[in-house]
């Protein structure tokens, strides 16, 4: 929230009271309480009346420092609070306070705080503990307050100006605001050369500078500043993330008020931020996940291409069969057949019944594509209950929905005539919502599409629990989704459940995957979508996924064939679209049939490539480092590398520059340094760092290979994900460099078992490549060695592994 007016005014009426001397402080064994004067204290006179900012600093887990700004401490406590180290417990964080005339100071592990108490120069520097004097950030002179603002200046806050406050359905009463508003303000130096990522799926700019951003949930499509996953987080390229422990909204003004600051402020008496230092992005995330959740593990079969029926198509059992045949006959493997909306009756969503006019039999119909296609099924789900479904009686009778203030069911007519919303605070629903999926299991579904769960009322309506309905419009989503992650879990075993969600928040990467929502079938929006995913995968999410082809629209031949290829290469690959179908022959011709080749070899590398992929899923789920990552994780000294977001890295070796243009026009891309092998290609290497201009074909894309990496592949025809990584694996060591070495994990297609560790070392002229852990069959090594086929050489394995003389 803004609350100035320029350099020297503030808004009209806004009265800030900044903290300005610390009066008192204790340090003990959690950590240092002080009390906040907001205005000199010149004699005891001074003291008497307030506001007074009450501050604590502490330390959850190591190198995590915790700052609370609390104004008033008397009110009632809330739920819908996000849940903290949910997976990993906090590690013992080595605490240290001390105190001086001057100074308090914190220290967690390598990361301290150092308060100045000096009169009328509060303020609070986050340095690393071995390098005090390099400052990371500092909340200093006022940067902490407690401000009254007139409601004037909140009506276009995203909670107050959207759907859910203003439409007449929604909220028939209005929401008159207060006369003031009380807010309480932390902000956060933002140095010259810094840069901000993350705060969740922002289509915008992957670098924040400059951008104000509501963390408030809207269903608002790629094209817009709307997020379906805000999460109230970010990382700063300067070796330190910031998570505010709000779930409701969260205002952040990203050098966008002042240039030279983060503003963070929320609504309330009271703010907790967490300063989680690095000092490498990777490390961020590590501890980030390690607070909120490491990503959960998805099953090895959910990395092969996802196909769906669209949304407002016409389909049926012969319609579903037949893109089913089509696809085995084009080489383009499906390993999910999703059924969007139309599974269900027209204003019938949600019932959870198979429409009986398209599907008669939907047991024997699941049983048999199964069988015969190999695939696994996937419908698509809400949480949102027409009054047109069978099952909003029975909603209506048990107390299951959520309600208006005056106990009415809360309904409106978007979506769904006269729908209502299941109330997940209440145990009760959440069993019968969830029996309901329990049932479909059992028809033989194996997965769902999560949809929806960002417009959810948070004025005049009323939560079974008592949650604040404030907080839980964010945080609904979490409770959706971990319910349906959960009951999969249930029924087939620990990191053997996936969902296919769009909505989230902090958190929400414990219960992957999620996928960019509704965009349009343009080069643009393609581009909208990968900075999307970038920014996601920027804020603690392990996967990501978007809609190959586009959303709105029916795309142009050029642009399905350089979405396919771009989507092969997303952590998860899904072809969908709105009023038409996404099956390639439908961009082919009679004569020209490159749509469906192009996709059959992308998704066949895709297989090939599917051990590499699965052990950068499995170091996602244990570290937070996702799948699909932006450049400068890898790359976070080089400085051309923070403003990338046309391409990403596969894991930590394969580097991919989606083309958002046609065949005759030039595509460029960054290389980092070092020497960069096709994949495709083994002749053509590039030394980095380098800027590549080039023209590509629709049925190509650039995949270049990391020097000193060990890349894991499978023959070509697989036909799945799920194969057997000890039938045919190919060891290829890309540039190794003298004296260099190079590992890599294959992994057991099970949850997180590790069949093998391999390693290949260059000594003296000879590269040998070994079993360092477990044991490996069958397996071959490739050496990929100054960029030409002549010094391209396969050995097959023995029990001694595999060696090679240069």
């Amino acid at each position: 929230m803004k609350l100035t007016d320029g350099l020297w005014l503030l808004k009209d009426g806004a009265k800030p009271a900044f903290g300005f001397t610390v009066t008192d402080v204790k340090t003990h064994g959690v950590g240092i309480d002080l009390q906040v004067s907001t205005r000199p204290i010149r004699h005891r006179g001074d003291t008497l009346g307030g506001p007074l900012l009450f501050v604590n600093l502490t330390s959850p887990s190591e190198g995590i420092i915790g700052l609370k700004v609390k104004h008033f401490g008397g009110l009632a406590p809330q739920t819908a609070d996000f849940e903290l180290f949910p997976d990993v417990p906090p590690t013992p964080p080595n605490l240290k306070t001390s105190k001086n005339p001057t100074s308090a100071t914190i220290s967690s592990g390598p990361l301290s705080a150092v308060v100045s108490t000096v009169p009328g120069q509060y303020g609070i520097d986050f340095v690393p503990t071995a390098d005090p004097k390099h400052i990371l950030t500092f909340s200093g002179p006022k940067s902490q307050a407690m401000v009254n603002l007139p409601s004037k200046w909140a009506t276009m806050s995203a909670s107050n100006a959207g759907v859910m406050a203003t439409d007449v359905s929604a909220n028939p009463q209005g929401s008159p605001l207060p006369a003031f508003l009380r807010y309480i303000l932390i902000e956060l130096n933002l140095a010259g050369g810094e840069q901000i990522y993350g705060a969740g799926e922002g289509f915008g700019g992957v670098v924040k500078n400059g951008q104000a951003i509501s963390v408030w949930n809207r269903d608002g499509g790629t094209s817009s500043e709307q997020q379906y996953k805000s999460v109230p987080f970010y990382l700063s390229s300067r070796g330190y993330g910031v998570f505010v422990n709000h779930p409701g909204e969260v205002e952040l003004e990203i050098g966008s008020e002042k240039m030279s600051r983060v503003g963070i402020s929320v609504v309330g008496e009271e703010m907790e931020i967490f300063v989680i230092y690095g000092p490498t992005p990777k490390e961020i995330l590590t501890r980030y996940t390690q607070l909120t959740g490491r990503p959960g593990l998805p099953p090895l079969w959910t990395f092969g291409l996802w196909l769906s029926t669209s949304f407002l198509t016409d389909y049926d059992e012969k319609t579903v069969s037949g893109f089913l045949q089509g696809m085995r006959d084009r080489k383009c493997d499906v390993r999910v057949m999703h059924f969007d909306c139309f599974w269900m009756k027209q204003y019938e969503w949600c019932n959870f019944t198979f429409d009986p006019d398209m599907f008669p039999n939907p047991a024997e119909y699941l049983k048999s594509i199964k069988e015969k296609f190999g695939v696994k099924v996937c419908v698509w789900i809400n949480s949102y209950i027409s009054q047109g479904s069978s099952l909003f009686k029975e909603g209506v009778e048990g107390g299951y929905f959520i309600k208006r203030t005056n106990e009415d069911v809360w309904q409106w007519d978007l979506w769904q005539p006269g729908l209502a919303i299941v109330d997940f605070t209440n145990p009760e629903a959440c069993k019968w919502y969830g029996d309901k999926l329990k049932a479909l299991l059992d028809l033989g579904v194996d997965c769902f599409k999560t949809d929806f769960g960002e417009r959810i009322p948070h004025a005049n309506v009323k939560f079974f629990d008592g949650s604040d309905p404030y907080k839980m419009h964010n945080y609904y989503t979490q409770l959706y989704n971990k319910l349906v992650y959960n009951i999969l879990q249930e029924r087939f075993g620990e990191h053997e459940a996936v969902l296919f969600a769009r909505s989230a928040t902090a958190g929400g990467q414990r219960f992957p995957v999620h996928w960019g929502g509704d965009c349009e079938s343009t080069w643009e929006a393609m581009s909208e979508t990968l900075r999307g995913n970038l920014s996601l995968t920027l804020s603690g999410f392990g996967f990501a996924s978007h809609d190959i082809g586009g959303f709105e629209g029916h795309p142009p031949r050029e642009i399905y064939m350089r979405w396919c290829a771009y989507g092969a290469f997303s952590s998860h690959t899904r072809l969908h679209g709105s009023g038409s179908y996404r099956v390639p022959w439908n961009y082919d011709t009679e004569n020209d049939t490159s749509a469906s080749k192009a996709l059959a070899k992308f998704i066949d590398a895709k297989h090939r490539l599917s051990p590499y992929i699965y052990a950068a899923a499995i170091e996602a789920h244990e570290t937070g480092v996702p799948v699909q990552r932006h450049t400068m994780l890898e790359f976070p000294t080089d400085r051309t590398t923070l403003h990338l977001d046309q391409q990403f890295m596969l894991g930590s070796s394969l580097l991919i520059a989606p083309v958002f243009t046609t065949d005759d026009r030039d595509t460029e891309y960054y290389i980092p340094a070092g020497k960069w092998t096709s994949f495709w290609d083994p002749a053509k290497v590039v030394q980095g760092p380098s800027w590549v201009q080039e023209k590509v074909g629709y049925d190509d894309l650039p995949v270049l290979v990391r020097e000193n990496s060990l890349l894991l592949v499978g023959k070509s025809g697989v036909g799945k994900p799920d194969w057997d990584f000890n039938d045919g694996l190919e060891v290829k060591v890309y540039e190794l460099s003298e004296g260099a070495s190079a590992e890599a994990v294959v992994p057991g297609g099970k949850s997180t078992e590790k069949a093998a560790v391999l390693r290949a070392e260059r000594k003296d002229g000879k590269v040998i490549v070994n079993v360092v852990e477990g044991s490996l069959k069958g397996w071959s090594a490739t050496l990929v060695s100054q960029g030409s086929g002549s010094h391209l050489s396969t050995v097959q394995a023995g029990d001694d592994g595999a060696s090679f003389t240069l």
